[in-house]
């Protein structure tokens, strides 16, 4: 009796340890995101927090649906009128934009599409002394696979979307604006 004792005591120790390792390797899958950088040191860890942030702005292009949201001292200077009124935003300031593949939504009696599979979420920093040489912002894109659920850097480094952005150079390089709610 003591030895069966002993036996369900050590199997439970067993299963509890296999649990346990199963919560620790799902809680670093989660972690494991904020240690992805492009090539030049722009880190997923700098913009923790993001998925809590406000939405800004929604958009479709490209055959994706987008969702850009900010950080709080974003949303702030949104509310003050930056860019339209000619103000830079302030260091700090940050966004994200999340990608995805449209698909239709079932069983509706109307063409309507919603969020699918995840392909990238593209970040923006504003810091003007470190990314001086392009404009002030810094950026970055991360590929998502959902069959690893892995996010990789793009590889082109935080000058990723500086070609692009200079276009609207005299909005502070940023294309989207705060939507009326």
């Amino acid at each position: 009796m003591k030895r069966m004792t002993s036996l369900l005591a050590l199997s439970g120790a067993v299963a509890l340890a296999l649990l346990g390792g199963r919560v620790l390797i799902a809680q670093d899958a989660g972690e494991s995101k904020y240690t992805v950088q492009v090539p030049d040191g722009l880190g997923f860890a700098e913009f923790r927090g993001y998925e809590s942030w406000q939405v800004v702005s929604v958009s479709q292009g490209n055959d994706l649906l987008k969702v850009i949201v900010a950080n709080p001292a974003m949303i702030e200077a949104y509310k003050a009128g930056i860019p339209g009124n000619g103000q830079p935003f302030p260091d700090g300031a940050r966004s994200a934009k999340f990608m995805w593949m449209p698909q239709k939504l079932a069983g509706v009696p109307f063409t309507a599409h919603v969020a699918g599979p995840l392909k990238h979420i593209d970040f923006m920093v504003k810091d003007s002394k470190r990314f001086a040489a392009i404009g002030g912002w810094g950026y970055a894109q991360f590929n998502y696979d959902p069959a690893s659920d892995r996010f990789t850097p793009d590889g082109t480094g935080a000058g990723c979307g500086t070609v692009c952005h200079t276009i609207v150079k005299a909005h502070d390089y940023v294309f989207t604006e705060y939507s009326r709610r």
